[in-house]
């Protein structure tokens, strides 16, 4: 890892396990405790005034209160480390700051010495660091071979853990449905706010440049410059379009011609296109030629597709409609 990359990772780290005591007890070098598996480890947890202190050394064998949390879920943060500390995995990175869930089960004689036998280590509250052989590791919990740029860093893996609650499947269930809802709301309050916004910017555009436009019942809105002849273009048809789209700024991010003014195929109202695109087309009869204006949500929203499209970006395409068949 560079040292760049290295050290951002390593000051929040080291910040976070010298305010919580982990290296240290009253300035003093806290030795690894060390179950008969060989995995090493020390655990805190806060104390009244919410200080880390070291929890006491378990029995050679494990926890014996391993036992009452069988078949629990265990919701916690965790970092894996390589001997030398270039960061692994991390994931409140990794899963948008949410803590993973762990099933905790049985151990197995298999397994002792890996990470399972150190989650049955960690009791609410607990905030733990472990060293585990590599090989063991490797062979056990992740049964795969150790790569080769994590060997040449030493012969352990660091694990950092911090556990945030011990759940029943049925608190976790009813917890993931709320969390559901409550990311929905927060989703469509996203989409709200954005559709304000890109109809605010299409209005403004229409305005400055004298468009009078149409709005389809979705939302997207569109001038028909040439009308063109026959019915408008069915759900299901194969239409051929030329188009030329650009951002609202006027600048071009593809065209027809820049495909050597082949008109591009599909069927229509299909999803093999932007939902606009099907919105916007569907207005159109075999031949017309109009101006589309379609905001981000139907277009590429909040995922820009490339470079030339940042994300949440209305879209004005000039388009012909060529044929329908």
């Amino acid at each position: 890892m560079r040292s760049a990359a290295r050290l951002r990772f390593f000051i929040p780290l080291l910040s976070l396990l010298l305010a919580a005591g982990l290296w240290s007890f009253q300035g003093k070098p806290v030795p690894f405790n060390r179950l008969k598996s060989g995995l090493e480890y020390r655990i805190y947890r806060p104390d009244a005034k919410g200080r880390y202190v070291l929890r006491p050394a378990l029995p050679p064998t494990g926890d014996p209160t391993y036992a009452a949390r069988l078949g629990r879920i265990m919701s916690l943060h965790l970092q894996f480390r390589t001997a030398q500390d270039s960061v692994l995995m991390h994931s409140r990175q990794q899963n948008q700051n949410q803590p993973v869930r762990v099933p905790l089960d049985t151990i197995r004689p298999q397994q002792r010495g890996a990470v399972e036998e150190a989650m049955a280590l960690l009791q609410p509250g607990d905030s733990g660091v472990f060293r585990l052989n590599l090989d063991t590791v490797f062979r056990k919990s992740f049964q795969q071979p150790v790569p080769g740029f994590i060997r040449k860093a030493g012969p352990t893996l660091l694990v950092l853990a911090k556990v945030d609650k011990i759940q029943t499947p049925a608190e976790v269930e009813a917890q993931m449905r709320q969390d559901a809802a409550r990311q929905q709301a927060l989703a469509q309050e996203r989409e709200a706010r954005q559709a304000k916004q890109d109809e605010a910017l299409i209005l403004a555009y229409a305005k400055d440049h004298q468009l009078s436009a149409l709005k389809t019942p979705k939302g997207v809105y569109y001038v028909i410059t040439s009308p063109g002849s026959g019915a408008k273009a069915q759900r299901g048809q194969t239409v051929a379009v030329r188009y030329r789209g650009q951002l609202l700024s006027g600048q071009e991010f593809d065209s027809s011609a820049s495909h050597g003014n082949v008109p591009i195929e599909f069927p229509l109202g299909q999803g093999r296109v932007i939902a606009g695109w099907d919105e916007g087309i569907a207005q159109l009869s075999k031949g017309a030629k109009a101006t589309l204006l379609i905001p981000s949500a139907l277009a590429y929203g909040p995922r820009s597709p490339g470079e030339s499209i940042p994300a949440n970006s209305v879209l004005l395409f000039d388009v012909e409609l060529v044929d329908v068949k």
